[in-house]
């Protein structure tokens, strides 16, 4: 069985890890490097030390670290991050311009200042091909708009939750997996949507957690409590009949743009 060497990097807090080529870098965990990704230069952190991957687990072609970040290239990601704050107020006023129904969440530069992504969240299509233009004017770069979902817009921006702790999506969670509420009924919780709702408004992703450690509510319990098996308690689906789900939410949503 043939394999790689690899090592494993994220691009933001608790983001998922990818796989890149070290190369003759050798980088060290917890180093910052340059890799080159399909969205042009970027850094990343290194999560996974160097280690030899089976070549079928890897998605082909593996791309490189091109290096070891420099100071000069920390220097730029400073610079970057302070220019992204402005990025994003220059943004909201254009979209003010264009009375467009879409929330502005974030901003990233590439490292190489080639490309400049605007992340948003918005309830569905929005026809933004002027505002691209507009801002492939003002910023003299390429720009890709990104429609996330509601997870995502929490995990970007943080916050505390009723347990008083960081979010979990925000501080340990790499992928968000499907939550259902046959898990808060499997474990006997309140089926009050203000109890077992993020911040996001969707289920809590904690429901998952310990869910498999607790047994199928029995039909003779529900019985006792009045109610049909597995159908009791508040219905959070709408009054539609049909269970209430949060699915697994991939980072790029529908209204994804290239200048």
């Amino acid at each position: 069985m043939s394999e790689k060497r690899v090592v494993g990097v994220r691009f933001r807090k608790a983001g998922k890890i990818y796989y890149f080529d070290p190369g003759e870098t050798h980088p060290q965990v917890g180093e910052t490097v340059v890799v080159e990704t399909v969205r042009g230069i970027e850094a990343a952190q290194v999560v996974l030390a160097e280690r030899s991957v089976p070549e079928e687990d890897l998605s082909q072609p593996l791309r490189p670290v091109l290096r070891v970040a420099t100071p000069q290239d920390l220097e730029q990601i400073e610079e970057n991050r302070r220019k992204e704050a402005e990025a994003l107020r220059i943004c909201a006023e254009k979209i003010a311009e264009h009375k467009l129904d879409m929330d502005l969440v974030g901003a990233d530069w590439t490292l190489d200042r080639a490309k400049l992504i605007f992340y948003f969240t918005a309830e569905g299509r929005v026809d933004f091909r002027q505002l691209l233009r507009d801002l492939s004017s003002t910023f003299k770069a390429r720009i890709e708009l990104r429609q996330i979902g509601v997870r995502d817009e929490a995990k970007m921006l943080g916050g505390v939750g009723t347990c008083g702790r960081m979010l979990c999506c925000c501080t340990f969670l790499d992928e968000f997996q499907p939550v259902s509420i046959r898990m808060a009924k499997r474990q006997d919780l309140s089926l009050n949507p203000s109890k077992i709702s993020g911040l996001c408004g969707r289920l809590m992703c904690c429901l998952r957690f310990e869910s498999e450690q607790y047994p199928e509510p029995s039909a003779a319990k529900a019985e006792r409590e009045g109610t049909g098996a597995d159908t009791a308690g508040t219905d959070l689906s709408g009054g539609t009949g049909e269970e209430a789900s949060t699915p697994a939410e991939p980072g790029v949503k529908e209204g994804r743009a290239d200048a």
